[in-house]
């Protein structure tokens, strides 16, 4: 059976942590979208660990790591990324697996990214420029490039008739680039991947699966970021939810067992969109602060505000969630009032659903608010022992969404958590 771990927000809910935690009890990590965009940060012995295409698993060697056919893969970050895994002392080598199906994201991707949102001026959409949207273009447009494809003879010639496709683009754009200068890196770095197991992995993970291994399949960004279900246009280029698994593993969907569901105890968000909860003031800053909520992969500074109910029950609802899990809680600790959104009233009716026109009805969120608390949550290990005002807080998202929380992530450490 597969267990699926995802994000109810915007993405940054602390997913590569959680999965971190999980991975003792299972045999497979795998990450089934989403591309170098993503970062998973990971905490333990005094050290930080910055994760964008490799899955979480990865520093526990006795674990297999896949990175499945839904997910796009920048060589150039995949190799930099592998080797400071290698520099903290683990070796990829062994455990991670790459499907020969996963897309490549090829220099060119990334400069018609950046053109693309250039073009855009004000309306831009708050891409990473990372090439992932233009990736996966291809991808549906079905004229992209396969990790497969590296070991081919024809690989040369597919790569030059998609820079040649790239090119008009740019030339359309009016943008001015240099590709001489990205080339070099791409093709050393996809010599690079040749010595890693490039595998069908549709066969490999139904194998395993088959011989009773337990699969932990990992998402990127958030559920609110899904390209169907998100607040589109302002949202990633693939399947965020539970659904993606399928697609972006080849797994049935009678596989899938539990789904843990991941929040943050506030809301933040990166890039344009809408954001009904989002506070503009010292508040707001104060979240930012004591949250360290600057984006892992890029730095950007993340837009915060209180948590949102509405979206969290929709993105509940789609996952089919069974497992919910709390993160960042501790940094919540010294807030005089913790407001929490319940409905939003819109031209004067009070909505609970998610609108159509989410991105530009005129929004305002109604909130029930909750005594803060002071003490410092970072060192409690017994869900007993946490603040009664905490646990109040706590409580009414439970009651409101209809589900226990099974974790609490008290910190972003590993020990940092609150098994209940």
């Amino acid at each position: 059976m597969i267990d699926v771990v995802l994000g109810l927000q915007w993405g940054d809910e602390g997913k590569g942590k959680i999965v971190d935690v999980l991975t003792p009890q299972y045999d497979v990590v795998a990450r089934f979208q989403g591309g170098p965009n993503a970062g998973h940060s990971l905490e333990f012995g005094g050290q930080k660990h910055v994760l964008n295409t490799i899955p979480s698993g990865i520093f526990h060697q006795h674990t297999i790591n896949i990175i499945g056919n839904g997910v796009v893969i920048d060589p150039v970050t995949l190799k930099k990324e592998i080797e400071k895994v290698m520099a903290s002392g683990v070796d990829p080598r062994h455990n991670l697996y790459i499907s020969e199906k996963a897309h490549l994201i090829i220099p060119t991707h990334r400069l018609v990214d950046a053109a693309s949102e250039a073009h855009k001026g004000e309306h831009k959409i708050g891409s990473t420029l990372r090439g992932i949207s233009p990736t996966y273009q291809d991808k549906i447009g079905r004229s992209g490039l396969r990790i497969g494809d590296i070991l081919t003879p024809q690989f040369k010639q597919k790569y030059e008739t998609a820079v040649a496709n790239h090119k008009q683009l740019l030339d359309r754009f009016n943008f001015t680039y240099n590709l001489a200068e990205h080339e070099p890196a791409f093709f050393e770095a996809v010599e690079f991947l040749k010595q890693f197991k490039i595998i069908s992995s549709e066969y490999f993970i139904n194998n395993l699966i088959a011989q009773g291994k337990k699969v932990l399949a990992e998402g990127a960004q958030g559920t609110l970021l899904d390209i169907d279900f998100g607040t589109y246009p302002f949202v990633t280029s693939s399947n965020t939810i539970t659904g993606g698994v399928c697609s972006g593993l080849g797994v049935a969907p009678q596989k899938i067992n539990k789904v843990y569901g991941i929040f943050k105890a506030y809301c933040t968000r990166v890039g344009s969109g809408p954001f009904p909860t989002e506070l503009h003031d010292a508040v707001g800053e104060q979240l930012r602060q004591q949250g360290f909520e600057f984006g892992a992969t890029t730095g950007r500074p993340r837009r915060t505000g209180w948590l949102d109910l509405p979206t969290l029950k929709y993105a509940i609802m789609l996952n089919g969630v069974t497992d919910l899990i709390c993160t960042k809680s501790d940094v919540l600790s010294g807030f005089e009032q913790v407001p929490v959104c319940d409905a939003y009233q819109i031209e004067g009716t009070r909505v609970t659903d998610i609108p159509y026109n989410f991105n530009d009805a005129p929004i305002q969120p109604l909130y029930s608010s909750f005594k803060g608390w002071s003490e410092d949550l970072t060192g409690i290990r017994k869900y007993e022992d946490l603040p009664e005002n905490f646990k109040a807080y706590m409580q009414y998202v439970e009651e409101q969404v209809g589900l226990k929380m099974s974790v609490i992530s008290i910190g972003p450490d590993r020990e940092q958590t609150i098994v209940r």
